[in-house]
């Protein structure tokens, strides 16, 4: 009994994905300034390794936790260290205040037995402005959204001025 060469490319391919085993990540996130037992799902968790295209994303359960899979390429070669990897908080449901050097955190080996990775730290945010930070907003450029409403007899029929008094007619002249 021979094997066709169709069914040995199908025994390769499905092997050599076989052998590709996922990465999990366990990870968990700290809010600095809540009260104890404060409810922390929804908050989204971006994970990017080096010399991989994809990104991992994770949101995070009730106890601030989160899992997902370290990134790969799809090619079957999967990250072999994490030492290239980083976790970065990216919003959540509501507003957060972030330090910049608390923001990004390198995934590192779990000491225990179990074959996943973690965060080195807790990524830790703060739900109201720290004292010591600045937390004013960036300008940037954008005037305000105001419109401009002249009061014009109700009589005439016309629309609020606000929908036309601000429009500025182009004319082109060929």
């Amino acid at each position: 009994m021979s094997i066709t060469p169709a069914f040995a490319f199908l025994l390769t391919f499905f092997l050599a994905f076989s052998l590709v085993k996922p990465q999990p990540l366990q990870g968990s996130v700290r809010c600095l300034d809540c009260p104890l037992n404060s409810d922390l799902s929804g908050l989204q968790v971006l994970v990017k390794c080096d010399k991989v295209k994809k990104l991992a994303m994770a949101y995070t359960e009730e106890d601030g936790g989160f899992t997902t899979e370290l990134p790969s390429d799809g090619t079957g070669t999967a990250t072999a260290t994490p030492s290239n990897c980083m976790a970065k908080m990216m919003g959540g449901p509501h507003q957060l205040y972030i330090s910049n050097k608390d923001s990004v955190v390198a995934i590192t080996s779990a000491k225990e037995k179990g074959g996943h990775f973690t965060t080195a730290t807790p990524l830790t945010f703060y739900k109201a402005c720290p004292e010591k930070g600045r937390c004013g907003g960036k300008d940037n450029g954008f005037a305000s959204s105001k419109t401009v409403d002249v009061p014009l007899p109700r009589e005439w029929g016309l629309a609020p001025s606000s929908y036309y008094v601000p429009f500025i007619p182009i004319i082109g002249i060929p």
